[in-house]
């Protein structure tokens, strides 16, 4: 250990002790049949203060012991598995700490898994947060899982648009639905979802897992949503011990990967033998690449771009301000050549080629999301003369298989993005601003310097953006714009506006603005924007206006903001108070007409409906009854199993009531050990009988056995009936004939 670092927590300590770290065991199960398939081994620390898993891994990450902790977590999950026997073709999901994907001593566990009897499937779990933070160590792993004949399962996908753009490449056996899937209201960003999982499912043979199910709803939404196996409360919480409740079933057969076989050691070399290759200059490929980008831009989220640029030199200031769109709108990016750094720009992750890397004399891009992939693959020839006019032969392939493996084999050489240390930030490249930026706005008046003055002077920030440039970017800010988006003008011209939301900006406030720009109108919206490097989010008022030229032309559009963060915050919390006050008048409101113990009517509620339905009897020549149903032997219960036994016996009650009764008949608690039932509608020369029948039958099923504290108790009851007009004109007056036909002395009228 290290001598510098702190030591470590001492319940730390205890939990990398061998037998400290312990596995439960969840169930996963074919929705289907119902048939366990497979165990998910979960951490837990010592009794005490690391005993919960995230709490556990926070204080190993701090001490620097994540990796020992990781490693215990596996090999307690083994054990158990094979102390309590897990048998074949049963499978257990373990899970790798992202952080220490490349040393994770996988190997060692063989054994382990051999020996439980017949054999243990094993399926290694991998978050989508291994995807972005340390993709070559995640793809190694990978192929390391698959040398030991185990599987893959994606975890959490869903939680981050990442785990959909990582799939095609890491072609995992299980896809594991995030639990918010099938817990929330289906919406669009749901749907995308459940389109690209079902189409990898579809063209693999992957099984789908949804996780999070707890109850009959859940269980239906993930039956919709494509999935076949599924795991959560629903079918067994964690426990010490593999449950054995359920018949046993499999895993459906792992999913092949054509594309494990040796590394063709560059993009490139993975072109199918005779493949066609063309030959151009660089100034074609340049402008191919480019479309390939607006390709990937318009996938969004779900894409992975990966490129190289042969030497830093190359990665120039107009390709710096391409790369930050690619950063902002797709799921990854990585630009590997000799020179780059690890992180050429904010979010673009990076990697320093040696001069002898075959990659290093190559010009690839590649573009891959769910339902689209291409690849740009092309080798120097070495030619000279100008710099455009440089000759590649080159393949422009939609082949899915060729297009993962050139993809694999430039992530496998992106560095791991290091932890900020702690200190200054390091600079970014930040864009050339174009030259032409400022004579956009002297066309506005006559006298170019009183307009600039008075751009800059405005307290509210102003920008013009171009329309006719490509992807529209901004060609001015004014000062207060620059203080509001907290960026500089250098880093701000040359970019679209999109750059300062979020993905907590309101998609609907930014597709009116899209199509205002797209019918060249004026609009107004307040959205979410974020600030500076931080991202601080912040609320904009935006209003935009078209500016056109001499023949009406729009050209561009001027941009006013302010910042009413304050306004919309203050707004906010007034509406949540107006919530609450309604929250708690509806509460208010409920109690007044229903028991909370029972949920049935208050004796108040039933007094003022037993009067209307007297009052509709008498106007329609109808008879009605009234019942009471008391509860004898509430007292000695109490006295003998306590409070709340005895409010268990009176729900029980009030549930067997309601059971048995019509749809417009209304049952309500009377007193404390007493029900009353109304019976609307009836006719009057066999009211009584009727009347006689159900109490009859609600006193039959009311007294029927109730388990309480393991004990059957049976029911106590005693009934009465009156009916209208028969035996009285007036609920009070009804009240009393069934109360003493009861046994019970009068109660107080209602």
């Amino acid at each position: 250990m290290d001598s510098a670092r702190p030591l470590p927590d001492p319940a730390l300590t205890a939990a990398l002790l061998p037998g400290g770290v312990r596995s439960v065991f969840q169930p996963i199960v074919e929705l289907d049949t119902g048939d366990v398939v497979a165990f998910e081994a979960l951490a837990r620390g010592p009794e005490g203060p690391l005993e919960r898993p995230d709490l556990l891994f926070a204080a190993a990450r701090e001490a620097g012991l994540l990796a020992e902790l990781d490693a215990a977590c596996r090999v307690a999950a083994f054990t158990g598995a094979a102390r309590h026997g897990l048998p074949a073709p049963l499978a257990l999901f373990v899970n790798v700490e992202p952080e220490v994907l490349d040393s994770a001593p996988l190997d060692e566990l063989l054994a382990i898994a051999d020996s439980a009897p017949g054999g243990l499937r094993v399926v290694l779990e991998i978050t989508e947060r291994a995807l972005a933070t340390r993709p070559a160590e995640l793809l190694r792993t990978v192929a390391r899982v698959r040398e030991l004949g185990w599987g893959i399962a994606l975890d959490d996908v869903g939680a981050d648009a990442m785990s959909l753009a990582f799939m095609p490449l890491l072609r995992p056996d299980v896809v594991k639905l995030d639990l918010r899937l099938v817990q929330e209201r289906p919406g669009p960003a749901i749907a995308q979802i459940m389109n690209a999982v079902n189409a990898y499912a579809q063209s693999t043979g992957a099984a789908v897992l949804a996780e999070g199910i707890e109850d009959d709803t859940h269980l239906a939404m993930a039956r919709a949503l494509g999935a076949t196996l599924g795991q959560g409360w629903l079918f067994g919480r964690p426990a010490p011990t593999p449950a054995t409740d359920r018949p046993a079933g499999s895993l459906p057969p792992r999913v092949s990967d054509p594309g494990v076989d040796a590394d063709p050691g560059s993009p490139f070399a993975c072109l199918p033998e005779g493949t066609a290759l063309r030959r151009a200059p660089k100034a074609l490929l340049i402008e191919l690449s480019k479309q390939l980008e607006r390709e990937a831009m318009r996938l969004g989220e779900t894409c992975v771009v990966t490129a190289t640029f042969q030497e830093a030199r190359h990665f120039t200031p107009s390709t710096i301000q391409r790369y930050r769109d690619l950063v902002e709108r797709t799921g990854f990016v990585c630009a590997i050549g000799e020179g780059l750094p690890t992180e050429p720009l904010p979010g673009l992750r990076g990697a320093d080629l040696a001069a002898t890397d075959p990659v290093r004399g190559e010009w690839d891009v590649v573009v891959l999301a769910p339902h689209f992939s291409v690849a740009l693959l092309a080798r120097d020839l070495g030619t000279t003369g100008p710099d455009l006019q440089r000759q590649f032969e080159y393949a422009l392939t939609y082949d899915r298989d060729v297009a993962v493996r050139a993809a694999r084999g430039l992530l496998g050489r992106v560095a791991p993005r290091v932890a900020p240390a702690a200190g200054p930030a390091p600079r970014t490249p930040a864009p050339v601003a174009q030259p032409a930026a400022e004579p956009h706005v002297i066309e506005l008046l006559g006298d170019p310097a009183l307009v600039r003055r008075a751009l800059e002077a405005t307290p509210s920030g102003v920008c013009l953006v171009d329309v006719r440039l490509p992807d529209q970017p901004m060609v001015y800010v004014n000062p207060a714009f620059e203080r509001l988006a907290g960026l500089s003008r250098a880093e701000l011209l040359g970019r679209n506006c999109r750059f300062l939301q979020g993905p907590d900006t309101d998609p609907a406030a930014t597709a009116r603005i899209r199509a205002a720009l797209a019918a060249g109108e004026e609009c107004r919206e307040v959205l979410l924007n974020h600030r500076g490097p931080e991202r601080t989010p912040w609320f904009n008022e935006l209003h935009l206006a078209p500016v056109t030229d001499a023949s009406g032309a729009v050209v561009q559009y001027i941009g006013v903001q302010v910042d009413v963060t304050d306004r919309v915050l203050a707004e906010r919390a007034l509406e949540q108070e107006r919530d609450r006050a309604r929250s708690y008048l509806a509460r208010i409101e409920q109690l007044t007409v229903t028991d909370p113990l029972t949920g049935l009517a208050t004796r108040q509620h039933v007094h003022e409906q037993a009067a209307t339905a007297v009052w509709n009897a008498r106007a329609a020549g109808e008879a009605m009854s009234l019942l009471v149903v008391s509860v004898a032997n509430l007292d000695a219960v109490e006295g003998r199993h306590g409070a709340a036994a005895a409010e268990e016996l009176l729900c029980a009650t009030a549930q067997r009531l309601r059971g048995r009764l019509r749809r417009g008949d209304l049952v309500a608690r009377w007193g404390r050990d007493a029900f009353v039932v109304v019976l609307p509608g009836l006719t009057p020369g066999t009211a009584a009988e009727e009347a006689g029948r159900v109490r009859a039958e609600l006193a039959d099923g009311a007294r029927g056995p109730v388990v309480l504290g393991g004990t059957p108790l049976v029911v106590e009851v005693r009934t009465g009936a009156a009916c209208f007009p028969a035996d009285a004109d007036d609920v009070d007056g009804l009240l009393a004939v069934a109360e003493r036909a009861a046994g019970r002395l009068p109660a107080l009228r209602g």
